[in-house]
């Protein structure tokens, strides 16, 4: 097996949608082998970079990929890529073994539809495996402790740059 420290980051994206009222969208993850508990299973829509995508245009593709979300409208981004390691443990399970964890362009966006619009149990209109069973909106501050613990870190970047905009 590859030294974690040889291994690349897998380059993607994470998107703060926040509705009217200033609360984020979390989603419940339907599974995967870091989510070891019940009370951190909840995350903000994110995902994988295409080759050759851009990253916003790829942050708006996964995000109608996991919520079918389509009605925002952009409120900010964290200018540089914002990165964790999975924990050792997990490093074979998550992704075939090929990253050592993730690289994220972050981006804030403001939902201006209907809450009927999201369905995280058939997203893209049911052209998409759903990753959710269930999602809520939350307020900003709780993100960070409702996230898997290696993720925190990120999440708390997330909220004290977005903050402004709830």
């Amino acid at each position: 097996m590859t030294p974690i420290e040889d291994l690349p980051y897998r380059p993607c994206v994470g998107l703060l949608v926040l509705n009217h009222a200033g609360r984020a969208f979390v989603g419940r993850r339907k599974g995967g082998p870091e989510h070891v508990d019940a009370t951190h299973v909840w995350q903000l829509p994110q995902g994988g970079i295409d080759p050759g995508e851009d990253p916003y245009q790829a942050a708006l593709r996964e995000l109608y990929e996991e919520t079918n979300i389509r009605s925002v409208e952009p409120l900010g981004e964290i200018a540089e890529w914002l990165a964790y390691d999975i924990p050792a443990e997990i490093l074979g399970q998550a992704w075939k073994g090929r990253y050592r964890g993730q690289k994220q362009k972050w981006y804030a966006l403001r939902f201006i539809g209907k809450d009927s619009e999201i369905d995280v149990a058939h997203p893209a209109h049911g052209a998409h495996k759903a990753e959710f069973t269930d999602w809520r909106w939350e307020p900003l501050a709780n993100l960070p402790d409702l996230v898997v613990p290696f993720k925190r870190a990120i999440y708390e970047r997330v909220v004290q740059e977005f903050g402004k905009f709830a």
